[in-house]
Parts: structure tokens; C-alpha cells; sequence
């Protein structure tokens, strides 16, 4: 009967979001060029100059350094729109869960005063969140690169100073949602 195959069609559909990973070069390019002087190897992405952000459900989610978890508009950050998207795939966590998770890692690990540029960014709030909604952590090529920054004798001088750093694009904090 048409009206019991409609009704399993129906029960069969699953609401699914996608999920997507912005990412923003804060350097505009100039990391990427002095990298090999700096560095002594040509890194073509820097931790100390990307920015990501998760989108789902219509909003892009983002850690800073004195705001804590934020959200904003896809693309609305101080840094205008991104300079590449990665795809993430698609997740079945509804919003109000998705809401939940994160005002509990907002009142744990993602409170502002946790920031730190090399262990606790936006680029590890992205790879958390990215894991909780899809299954999949953000690529390496990001989350890697604190360690290979860190192992060149100009990373090692210059941490003191970055660890001081504190990156705030801009955007609503969770208590502002």
C-alpha cells in the first residue's frame, strides 16, 4: 500500500548537515615566502598564520584567545571571506546537540583563558569539533605544524614570544548565540 511505503520513506531519511572547514591565512601569503629563511624549510602552511572554522547548521564556529568559542555569518570573521574550504562531510548531529557540546567545551577546554597558540587554537577546537560532528579530524597539514614550527631553532627563539599571542578574528561568543 502506497501510504505504509511513504510513511518508511519517510522514517528512512535522516537528516543530514554538512559540515565544512574554513580556513584563513592571517599572513596573506607572507608566511608561506619567508618561511624558508625563517625556518629553514619551506613550509606551505603555518600554524602561526592560519585561522579555521568549522560550518554547520548555518554558522561558522571558531576558538579564540579571549573570547572563547565563537560563532558568526560563514565567511562574517574579521578576516573576510576564506582563503580555502575543505570539505568534511556531513554529520547527523542535530543543532540543539550540536549546541550543547559546545557550551559544555566552552565552560571546560575552549574557555578564552585556555588559549594557547600551540596547544589548545582554533585549529585544535576545529579538529575536536570536526571529529565530534563527522568522525574525521581537520587534515594534518594543519594540526601538524605547530610540532615542525617548534622543531627549528627559529621556532624555539621565537616561542616565549608566541606563546604570548592571542588570536581573536572577531564573531558572537557562545554566551552571545
Amino acid at each position: 500500500d502506497s501510504d505504509t511505503k511513504s510513511f518508511w520513506v519517510i522514517m528512512d531519511q535522516t537528516d543530514s548537515y554538512p559540515v565544512k572547514l574554513y580556513v584563513y591565512d592571517l599572513s596573506r601569503g607572507m608566511a608561506r615566502q619567508l618561511s624558508a629563511s625563517m625556518l629553514g624549510e619551506f613550509l606551505t602552511n603555518s600554524v602561526m598564520t592560519q585561522h579555521t572554522g568549522v560550518v554547520v547548521h548555518g554558522k561558522e564556529h571558531y576558538f579564540g584567545g579571549s573570547t572563547g568559542i565563537t560563532n558568526c555569518p560563514p565567511g562574517g570573521t574579521l578576516l573576510g571571506p576564506p582563503d580555502s574550504v575543505v570539505d568534511m562531510g556531513f554529520t547527523e548531529v542535530p543543532e540543539d546537540l550540536f549546541k550543547e557540546y559546545l557550551t559544555s567545551l566552552g565552560e571546560s577546554k575552549y574557555r578564552g583563558a585556555n588559549y594557547n597558540l600551540f596547544e589548545n587554537n582554533c585549529n585544535t577546537f576545529s579538529s575536536e569539533v570536526a571529529q565530534f560532528l563527522t568522525g574525521r579530524k581537520i587534515p594534518s597539514y594543519i594540526t601538524d605544524l605547530p610540532s615542525d614550527i617548534l622543531s627549528t631553532p627559529f621556532g624555539q627563539a621565537l616561542r616565549p614570544f608566541l606563546d604570548s599571542m592571542v588570536i581573536n578574528p572577531g564573531g558572537n561568543n557562545l554566551a552571545g548565540q
